[in-house]
């Protein structure tokens, strides 16, 4: 490909004062209130500048997608800058609020930015399954595809291949047949606290050549590979290969003369080495010893260009942290800030004028219009911003299900999908569903069985074909609509942040469900974050859940998840209790998942759901009775909205019990247990503390900038209690989850739950021996509500 390189190199240079200048303008000349540092990667953003100058003016095309390394966010805000994506205003506010990000980000930064990449080694291994997404939509024969094929490309930290998500991702890429995917290592092999071990680089090689992909190595730059044929060359080579990192940097970091001892001494009765030696005085053999692949232009340009197939390549560039500063391989430089005095050193080398530091071609040595004309001719920048808007998917008002007397919500849940998998309407066909092997055991293989599994070529279902009878069929197609993960809950929430991202990547709309086991969200709840952080869309099922799984024990039993659900923001948490009630949130989550609307929020609940969100269910294998019973549309906007009153409360009334998800049954018995010595005692359905406490928070935040009369549902359902009445709040996982109802309307409150490990048993024992059965809810009533004796009560022993 024609590149001009003294262009390139001059955008290079301008790429590495503009990052290094915006960290010093936030740390150094802009004001700071409250005293702290801003801080910034001056030596992160230097070591990886070359690489992403050769990417980002010559190497990559609209359609590709890149996750650019956390600390190298100046370097991004700065190309972007200079191909008019970005304003010198966020630059002049980096790191403060408004400005640009310390970090790139989808949802916050204005310039284009592909994945959100603050949490180190996750938007490496996004890019992996954003390229399975990308086979699955152009699998489709709905598809119509935006734009070209694009490279899911990584610029990875060389600290980052110590995450393990990135090598679970690599087994998982391995059996999907994973493609165009590049992840170009910056290796400078130091890490914020020291310097990568030894021997490390061959090891990276074994384990991505063993997954399938293809590895380059560039280690030497041009100078030097001229250098190695000259006399005395190969004992030069040695020498490098040879010397330790720690040894490398430090020399790098002291400079030529330190470099003219060491290599002299290394080199005594060698005359040709030596002789190589002298021939270069210190700066030119401090540009030799600097010359490592990753900083070499023209063999960046031309390695990236040379590849003509669509197999995974790991780049393993090796590169100088803080290479062009003067703090360039120091062991302290990760989070260093330049001087003044230093800054001003460089500011003379880059020949920027004071005043003109954020002028796009100040200090450059070529004609301002050479320099323009490459920049307007940039092929990534030909199309403007890269991010595609999708239509939505009409979603039915009702979402039909088999409705049986007795029923879980996690039962109900298959029978609902299994029934949207028997029609042909855009909604069946966009559902893509996935799984870390727990699919049938979460009720999704009514789903499966229809709709089939996703491969890029077909695969038979040996065990139908050799006549062995199963109730699952497990044949692969392009036309399947399930992606079967291996067992890492990081690997789902990745690939949910990917699935959630399609119609903004590759102009195609998904609607993603991913299905676990309630307790192990916590084992991807940094991926989890993640995802939400990006702004992705999924219907998140985590069944089952709770002591309700009684005879599992305690390592399934989960006691947490319902906190992460009112925690996590962009998800908003259900847990229903009944069959209609889960048919009535899915049928709204699906819409709004695919909501991106902005505006002021709902007065009628204080939320924002015009935003739209992913969606989290808890659900449980606990069969409960169903109540007879058509959802009205006030009724169905209270399930959304968090809750009702099942049986609302009479102005006599003392107490209110008030219970989330499969607790149902407890709350009802022991509402019965108290009737005939407490007056009126109602019972306040739960179907989101996530919901009703976020429009509680809302509302008041809107009271208190003058919105007096703002209320939200969960106040106006507590204004139906008397003011000295109580409440006992209950469900199957950590109390904290309900206890703050009682500060709505300052009612007290006594909550029940589970705080401790479980065990195995029966539901009975579990929750008698837990404090969350009938009789402990009736016995809680005496501590809100000390009137007369309750009767009739058994033991809490």
């Amino acid at each position: 490909m024609a590149v001009d390189l003294e262009v390139l190199g001059e955008l290079e240079r301008k790429v590495l004062w503009l990052s290094t200048w915006t960290i010093h303008a936030a740390n150094h000349l802009r004001d700071k209130p409250d005293g702290l540092k801003v801080g910034g990667h001056q030596a992160s953003s230097a070591s990886i500048a070359t690489i992403m100058t050769a990417l980002y003016f010559a190497i990559l095309r609209p359609e590709d997608r890149v996750a650019v390394k956390p600390h190298a966010s100046p370097v991004f805000h700065a190309i972007q800058y200079l191909l008019g994506l970005q304003t010198r205003d966020k630059l002049e506010r980096f790191r403060s609020f408004g400005g640009a990000q310390s970090y790139p980000s989808r949802t916050k930064d204005v310039d284009d930015v592909d994945f959100s990449t603050g949490s180190v080694g996750l938007g490496v291994a996004m890019t992996a399954f954003a390229s399975l997404v990308q086979d699955y939509v152009r699998a489709k024969d709905w598809a119509r595809p935006a734009a070209g094929e694009g490279r899911m490309i990584a610029l990875v930290g060389d600290a980052e291949l110590d995450e393990g998500n990135i090598y679970e991702c690599l087994l998982e890429g391995a059996k999907h047949g994973l493609r165009n995917c590049w992840w170009i290592v910056d290796y400078n092999r130091q890490s914020l606290d020291g310097i990568v071990r030894e021997g490390l680089n061959e090891r990276f090689v074994s384990i991505f050549r063993s997954c399938g992909w293809d590895v380059t190595v560039l280690k030497y730059g041009r100078l030097q590979e001229a250098a190695f044929r000259e006399p005395g060359g190969a004992r030069l080579k040695a020498f490098i290969d040879d010397c330790p990192n720690a040894l490398y940097s430090a020399l790098c970091f002291q400079g030529g003369a330190a470099w003219r001892a060491r290599l002299s001494a290394a080199f005594a009765g060698d005359a040709e080495a030596t002789a190589l030696v002298e021939r270069r005085d210190d700066p030119a053999l401090a540009a030799l010893m600097a010359n490592l692949g990753g900083h070499d232009l023209g063999l960046l340009v031309d390695s990236f260009a040379a590849v003509d197939h669509d197999r995974p390549i790991l780049f393993l560039a090796y590169t100088i942290k803080g290479h062009g500063l003067p703090l360039a391989g120091h062991k302290d430089n990760h989070a260093g800030l330049m001087t003044t005095a230093q800054l001003e050193t460089l500011r003379a080398a880059m020949a920027v004028r004071p005043g003109r530091e954020w002028e796009p071609v100040e200090g450059l040595r070529l004609p301002a219009e050479r320099l323009a004309a490459a920049l307007d001719a940039v092929p990534f920048a030909a199309r403007g911003r890269r991010r595609f808007e999708s239509a939505a998917v009409p979603v039915p008002a009702t979402l039909a299900y088999g409705v049986a007397p007795v029923m879980s919500t996690q039962e109900a849940f298959g029978k609902i999908l299994g029934e949207i998998a028997r029609g042909s309407d855009d909604l069946a066909r966009r559902i893509v569903t996935t799984s870390p092997d727990v699919s049938v055991s979460t009720n999704l293989g009514p789903w499966i069985n229809r709709r089939g599994l996703f491969a890029r070529s077909t695969v038979a279902d040996v065990f139908s074909d050799e006549k062995v009878a199963s109730v699952q069929k497990w044949a692969m197609s392009p036309a399947g609509q399930h992606v079967e993960l291996g067992i890492a809950e990081n690997n789902l929430f990745i690939m949910l942040a990917a699935l959630g991202l399609s119609h903004s990547l590759f102009g195609e709309r998904l609607i993603p469900v991913g299905t676990l086991y309630d307790p192990f969200i916590a084992r991807g709840l940094d991926a989890l974050n993640y995802a939400c952080y990006q702004g992705a869309r999924f219907l998140l099922v985590a069944t089952p859940s709770g002591l309700a799984l009684a005879p599992e024990g305690g390592a399934h039993q989960s006691i947490g998840t319902p906190l992460i659900g009112i925690a996590q923001d962009g998800l908003a948490a259900f847990e229903p209790a009944f069959a209609d009630e889960l048919a009535a949130i899915m049928a709204w989550s699906f819409d709004y998942l695919q909501r991106s609307g902005e505006g002021e929020p709902d007065e009628r609940s204080w939320l924002r759901d015009e935003t739209g969100g992913s969606v989290y269910l808890r659900l449980t294998t606990r069969p409960l009775e169903q109540i007879p019973r058509t959802l009205d549309g006030d009724l169905t906007r209270a399930i959304i909205d968090g809750g009702y009153w099942l049986r609302p409360p009479e102005p006599t009334c003392e107490v209110a019990i008030v219970y989330q998800g499969a607790l149902a049954p407890e709350a009802i018995e022991a509402a019965g247990l108290l009737a005939e010595d407490r007056r009126g005692v109602a019972v306040l359905a739960v179907t989101s503390a996530d919901r009703l406490s976020a429009g509680w928070h809302a509302a008041e935040r809107a009271r208190q900038r003058g919105r007096a009369t703002a209320t939200c549902h969960v106040e106006r359902l507590l204004d139906a209690l008397p003011r000295d009445a109580g409440l006992v709040t209950v469900l199957d996982g950590h109390p904290t989850a309900l206890s703050w109802i009682g500060a709505v309307r300052g009612h007290r409150v006594k909550p029940l739950g589970v705080e401790h490990f479980g065990q195995s048993g029966t539901i009975p024992d579990l929750f008698h021996a837990y404090g969350i059965d009938a009789n402990a809810i009736a016995h809680a009533v005496s501590a809100v509500s000390p009137g007369r004796p309750v009767r009739r009560l058994g033991s809490l022993a």
